[in-house]
């Protein structure tokens, strides 16, 4: 029962449908309510948004919201007129007339929630608007986009800072993600928020199972991965560049996958199409550049893929944490091979910053790298990184399958020895190709080309097989112990680290890279797994939420809304379960508030009770 003296629980209840709160959630709300300025950690599907809705409706004013994502900005509103807020939007997608009309009901004092790009609140003329009518509090979305080692720097937010000079009796609440504790301290001071309490939740996502295995061809293998585990399922598959991303995305459709591209190098009315279509329609794929899934609230994704590595484990968590935020079972999974790691160092070197900026460029990859070599739980070293400890998760391919490792100092020799002859009696440098050419003995045209049987390491590694070379080469890289060349040509050098090997006084332990966890018998299990939400339906049940699904389908197009906008899921199996038979009834399920039961009681009852 929720309490009459508490208006943030009423809030709750009455609005969104929620009977408690999470974790942090009630003493965040509390804090912002009183008047108090506040930065937010909370995981992706943590339930950042109720930290400043809440506190929009309970205090007096509108709460004036800073988010970068004016492609989605419509339909945030419509999920909050969907529950009876109030909520608006400024941008530049906008006609004058609409634009208008916002104003005046901003003055008029009949909005409760108005979102605002970061370059509009820039201008004078958004300020002076806002000096027009009382404001709430201001909240700043994905507030990682102030911090230059960010995974997504945006300077319009710097501007922010200015806030507190213009309004300083209006408290501020800035959210984000994902954040080190370096990126937490830039966010504090770029924001000038050295009074505001500090609010770090649990970066734990249990309900998603982290995989990495190595790359191989890469498009068969996220064609095996979806078809075996998440067939029909709501996907993104990330890439780095435009042209895998347009490659990935064709081959998926020629073979019967629900997937469109998209990147920057598309035009807007084509992005716009892919993100209503990912928005609104069930089962669809997104292959996409970094570009796409900020601020995307859809909550039955069921998998995120990574074609490519990633350039730090800020950006993968976030990433990854657009899957499943509806609390199911999902999956994270990533491809990498060696020559992920031959390219991005080889980005960081050609990039055009300066040296302290590839420093942090290479920690950042470093950290990634050992995500993926670590022979440990993955969960573990992914929170560790957030300054959390934890313990063996259960819930990742180390822990359901434990790689195991050997002793590699000996092959490693063999291969740092292949460099160093390469170039001391040489002068030459190679890539990673040529070098296990040499150890492995094959006569190939280059090797004729530049004598390199003549090379005293020629074929003294014939007993590892390319693959496994590869493998070799890739540790030896994100330990250190090899590097790329900043000749612009992928090519292998050795490094301090080299010279303790080579000498012996150094051990290499490696990695066996284990049977990628798509290809085991478990696979089915997991895709049971990600279809319940505790106890299993019964087939009758089951018969009643598909049911369902479909009338939420026809009303979500009818009213040209995202599916999960009506109801999520998790909401629609719920009243499987229960069968409700009035419109009462249905408050008790969670996710539906008074305006929802309101707008599709009668609805969701006459489906019920017309399946029985």
């Amino acid at each position: 029962m929720i309490a009459e003296t508490d208006p943030s629980l009423q809030v709750l209840g009455s609005v969104f449908g929620y009977d408690s709160f999470r974790g942090e959630q009630q003493e965040i709300i509390d804090h912002v309510v009183a008047g108090g300025d506040a930065i937010v950690l909370m995981p992706t599907g943590g339930g950042k948004s109720l930290c400043y809705q809440i506190p929009a409706l309970v205090r007096s004013g509108t709460g004036i919201v800073v988010s970068p994502l004016i492609a989605l900005m419509q339909d945030q509103v419509d999920a909050l007129e969907l529950v009876g807020v109030r909520a608006a939007f400024l941008n530049s997608s906008q006609s004058t007339q609409q634009r208008i009309e916002v104003e005046q009901a901003y003055r008029s004092g009949e909005l409760d929630v108005l979102y605002v790009a970061p370059e509009r609140l820039a201008m004078a003329g958004t300020r002076d608007l806002l000096d027009s009518s009382s404001i709430a509090l201001f909240a700043i979305d994905e507030a990682h986009c102030v911090s230059q080692w960010g995974h997504d720097f945006r300077p319009d937010y710097l501007q922010l800072a200015g806030l507190v000079v213009r309004w300083p009796d209006v408290p501020r609440i800035a959210l984000t993600a994902t954040a080190t504790r370096a990126t937490h301290d830039e966010i504090t001071e770029r924001l000038e928020m050295p009074k505001a309490r500090h609010f770090v939740a649990n970066f734990d996502r249990p309900n998603i199972q982290y995989r990495i295995e190595p790359k191989s061809n890469v498009k068969s293998q996220v064609l095996s991965f979806i078809r075996t585990e998440h067939p029909d399922d709501a996907g993104i598959v990330y890439a780095l560049s435009r042209k895998s991303v347009d490659g990935i995305a064709e081959f998926l459709r020629e073979k019967g996958v629900n997937a469109y591209p998209y990147h920057a190098g598309m035009d807007a009315t084509s992005r716009r199409e892919t993100q209503a279509r990912f928005l609104r329609e069930d089962g669809v794929v997104v292959v996409a550049t970094i570009a796409f899934g900020m601020g995307i609230d859809k909550p039955d994704v069921r998998f995120v893929a990574h074609a490519d590595l990633p350039k730090s484990i800020e950006g993968y968590y976030q990433e990854t944490g657009r899957a499943g935020r509806d609390g199911l079972a999902a999956t994270a999974w990533l491809a990498y091979g060696l020559g992920d790691v031959v390219n991005l160092r080889r980005m960081i070197d050609d990039s055009p910053g300066e040296r302290e900026f590839k420093i942090k460029l290479s920690s950042h990859l470093d950290a990634m790298l050992a995500l993926c070599e670590t022979t440990t739980c993955r969960r573990v070293n992914l929170l560790s990184y957030f300054g959390q400890k934890s313990q063996a998760c259960g819930n990742c391919d180390t822990c359901l399958s434990p790689p195991e490792t050997w002793d590699g100092t000996v092959a490693a020799q063999k291969l740092l020895s292949t460099v160093v002859r390469l170039k001391r009696e040489r002068n030459q440098s190679f890539g990673a190709g040529q070098i296990i050419d040499i150890l492995r003995g094959k006569q190939t045209d280059r090797v004729r080309q530049w004598r390199h049987d003549e090379l005293t390491t020629w074929g003294i590694g014939s007993d590892i097989s390319e693959q496994q070379w590869r493998a070799i080469t890739r540790q030896l890289l994100a330990s250190g112990a090899l590097a790329v060349g900043t000749d612009g040509y992928g090519t292998l050098v050795t490094t301090d680290a080299s010279d303790g090997i080579l000498r012996g006084e150094r051990s290499v332990d490696l990695r066996n890279d284990p049977v990628p966890a798509s290809r085991r018998s478990a696979s089915g299990a997991r895709r049971k797994q990600a279809k319940s939400d505790g106890a299993p339906l019964s087939p009758a049940d089951e018969e009643l939420f598909e049911l369902l699904r479909q009338w939420r389908g026809e009303k979500a197009r009818e009213k040209s809304l995202p599916a999960y906008v009506v109801f999520n899921d998790s909401t629609l199996r719920e009243i499987a379960r229960q069968r409700p038979s009035t419109r009462e009834a249905l408050l008790g399920i969670t996710g539906i508030g008074e305006k929802k039961r309101d707008t599709y009681g009668d609805d969701v009852v006459s489906v019920v009770t017309g399946s029985q």
